[in-house]
């Protein structure tokens, strides 16, 4: 039996997000491996994955819900304690060391002083803050510590080939041979459970549109179809309000009407993907993107950079467009909305490529990564 203690860090950083998906669902798997015996000292977390997961019901938070729940009422002072508290018990376990691997959730060494002799297995999930440092001005900590941990892991899982060259390309002294990919999944349920009212024709764009994500330039790229097309709109979900800025652009283009934003609940999400013409990530960087396999898995087309890691995950099921090119993405969308048939042929060719993926592959492949070092 393999013996692993899990840092419980992304689950009090991250409300919500991939990386601590992707943890949700290796919890919640080797809690239900006969192989596996796994411990998380998570004693307090808003994280939805996790409060959504089998995983919750038998947690401290949930047996305790009460105490927990009136202690919010007192600016959550409880809720703070508790997840200072949870870092304190990894450490009480660190030391115990009954455990065979230690899994770090994020890039916090505060555990390699209690380690001792026991190995731990890295996931890196990006290299952004390394190669688009512009954006990350006020973050001193991030790059430090991913070279710390990079160089003392026993092994090193990436998301993505392209996240395995990028640190590779970054600290060419790490072995390669101590990198193993591991592509991740999506958990987007594509039956329609809460039916959503959109317009007839929109593009879509998922998720937060700050920075490389991209936003502002797919926007200026689609204003002349927006302005050509008056039955055709800009459906954003996700990433709340418009900003400042983001409105200014909107209200001077002249066609704040074809601009839709809303927030969605996770049963509602397939329903958007399942009625656009297309779904558009712009993002000019992602380690791996799982918004690109949920809209496949639900038979939308779709239009995205040819960059790092996106054609790893899209392959042949992508329609690509050059890096920040707004000729060429116009023209592919041009392309879309003007042939059905290509839209079709691009539906089946993403559900094909999106069934390749699953979180069982992941889990077992993570699993013979964890077990290589014992």
């Amino acid at each position: 039996m393999t013996r692993i203690l899990l840092d419980p860090e992304i689950f009090i950083l991250q409300e919500f997000g991939g990386i601590s998906r992707y943890y949700t669902e290796l919890y919640n798997a080797f809690e239900n491996n006969a192989e596996t015996q796994i411990t998380c000292p998570i004693l307090y977390t808003d994280n939805i994955h996790f409060k959504e997961s089998p995983l919750f019901e038998n947690s401290y938070q949930k047996r305790n819900s009460l105490f927990v729940k009136y202690s919010e009422l007192f600016r959550g002072y409880l809720p703070r304690k508790l997840k200072k508290k949870s870092k304190k018990e990894t450490i009480s376990l660190l030391n115990k060391q009954g455990f065979d691997v230690f899994i770090p959730t994020y890039y916090d060494p505060y555990f390699l002083p209690y380690l001792k002799n026991k190995p731990f297995v890295l996931t890196v999930y990006d290299m952004i803050h390394e190669l688009y440092p512009h954006y990350f001005t006020n973050d001193i900590t991030t790059v430090p510590n991913k070279k710390i941990l990079l160089e003392n892991a026993a092994k090193i899982i990436a998301i993505s080939e392209s996240t395995k060259r990028d640190i590779l390309d970054i600290y060419p002294y790490i072995p390669a041979e101590k990198i193993d990919i591991v592509y991740l999944a999506h958990t987007i349920k594509t039956e329609v459970q809460s039916p959503i009212e959109t317009p007839s024709n929109y593009i879509l764009f998922v998720g937060n549109r700050t920075v490389y994500k991209n936003f502002l330039f797919f926007l200026k790229a689609v204003l002349p179809l927006l302005k050509q097309r008056k039955d055709l709109f800009i459906l954003c979900a996700g990433g709340n309000d418009f900003n400042e800025e983001e409105i200014q652009l909107i209200n001077e283009s002249g066609v704040r009407e074809q601009l839709i934003q809303r927030n969605f609940k996770d049963s509602e999400l397939a329903d958007y993907y399942k009625k656009a013409i297309c779904f558009v990530f712009p993002s000019e960087y992602e380690g791996f993107g799982i918004p690109v396999l949920e809209a496949m898995a639900c038979g939308c087309p779709v239009v995205l950079t040819n960059h790092s890691s996106f054609p790893e995950v899209a392959a042949d099921a992508g329609i690509y467009f050059e890096l920040n090119n707004a000729t060429d993405l116009k023209e592919k969308l041009t392309m879309l909305l003007d042939s059905p048939d290509i839209r079709y042929e691009y539906k089946l060719k993403g559900l094909n490529q999106a069934s390749k993926f699953n979180w069982k592959k992941t889990i077992n492949e993570c699993l013979k990564v964890y077990q290589t070092i014992l």
